[in-house]
This record gives C-alpha cells, sequence and structure tokens, in this order.
C-alpha cells in the first residue's frame, strides 16, 4: 500500500528490456512508457475510445491509457518500437503497401491491435479481422484499406 506522496517501485520489461523506475502509483502506462522514450504509443482520447495508445501487456492487447504502469509490475510490455527488430514488420509493410494510413496518429495503435489479432488468430476472415480491430479508430483514412493490409499482414509469417 503506498501512501499519499509516495511513490511506487515499477519494474518491466519493455521490448526485451529491463526498465525499473519510481513514479506515483496514479501514473497511466501511456505517460510512463512516453517518459521512457516510447512515443509511437500515443495519447489519443485518454479514454480508452480510440486505440492510439494499445500495446502488448503479458502478451495481451491493452490500451495504455486505462492501464496503471504499477499494474504492469513484473510485466512484459511490446510497443510499435519492439515489433520490427531494426526493419518494418510485415504487418507494418502491409499497412504501407495498403495505404491503410494517412495522417499516421492511430497507426501504432492500429498495427499493434493488427499484431496481437494475428498472433490469436494467423489467419482471420474479413469479419474476423473487422472485429478483432473493433475499438481501435482511424479519423481520416477509412477502414477498408486498414482491412486489406492485415488481410496481407495475414499471409506473411513474421
Amino acid at each position: 500500500m503506498v501512501k499519499p506522496g509516495e511513490k511506487a517501485k515499477v519494474r518491466v520489461k519493455i521490448n526485451g528490456v529491463e526498465y525499473e523506475e519510481e513514479m506515483s502509483p496514479r501514473k497511466l502506462l501511456v505517460h510512463f512508457l512516453r517518459d521512457l522514450g516510447f512515443t509511437g504509443t500515443k495519447v489519443g482520447c485518454d479514454t480508452s475510445t480510440c486505440g492510439a495508445c494499445t500495446v502488448l501487456l503479458n502478451g495481451k492487447s491493452v490500451k495504455s491509457c486505462t492501464v496503471l504502469a504499477v499494474q504492469a509490475d513484473g510485466g512484459e510490455i511490446t510497443t510499435i518500437e519492439g515489433i520490427g527488430n531494426g526493419k518494418l514488420h510485415p504487418i507494418q509493410e502491409a499497412f504501407s503497401n495498403n495505404f491503410a494510413l494517412q495522417c499516421g496518429f492511430c497507426t501504432p495503435g492500429m498495427i499493434m491491435q493488427a499484431y496481437s489479432l494475428l498472433k490469436e488468430n494467423p489467419n482471420p476472415s474479413e469479419e474476423e479481422i473487422r472485429d478483432g480491430m473493433h475499438g481501435n479508430i482511424c479519423r481520416c483514412t477509412g477502414y477498408q484499406n486498414i482491412i486489406n493490409a492485415v488481410k496481407e499482414a495475414s499471409k506473411v509469417r513474421p
């Protein structure tokens, strides 16, 4: 139990690297990640509506704007920076090939949600893709190209 004004220690592994920080127990995971330089994770709506902050926590997609960093203590986090190993991941290539982005603000969250979807279901139908991407909002490019990108990515094994 942390008393008011006290800091909590959080130890996590992010993209394979261990981090340990002291922070307010009220700090959101998205802010923790961005403060560490993982700025691919975006702060969008701050209410889990848009999905721009989607990351994997212990292999499951979460909206990091609704997870306290202390809730991730001891966990493993994968951000958009952690999926390509220095080059574009096949999902990122598919988004580029299919023009599945415009301003790009939602793209990291979309890609992380697609990454999670394809880990759970490597060969989804279009309906399963639409259902799996539910909760990630794009305000400028529309969804058909995103669906096409996820379909293309499902045909490539990283």
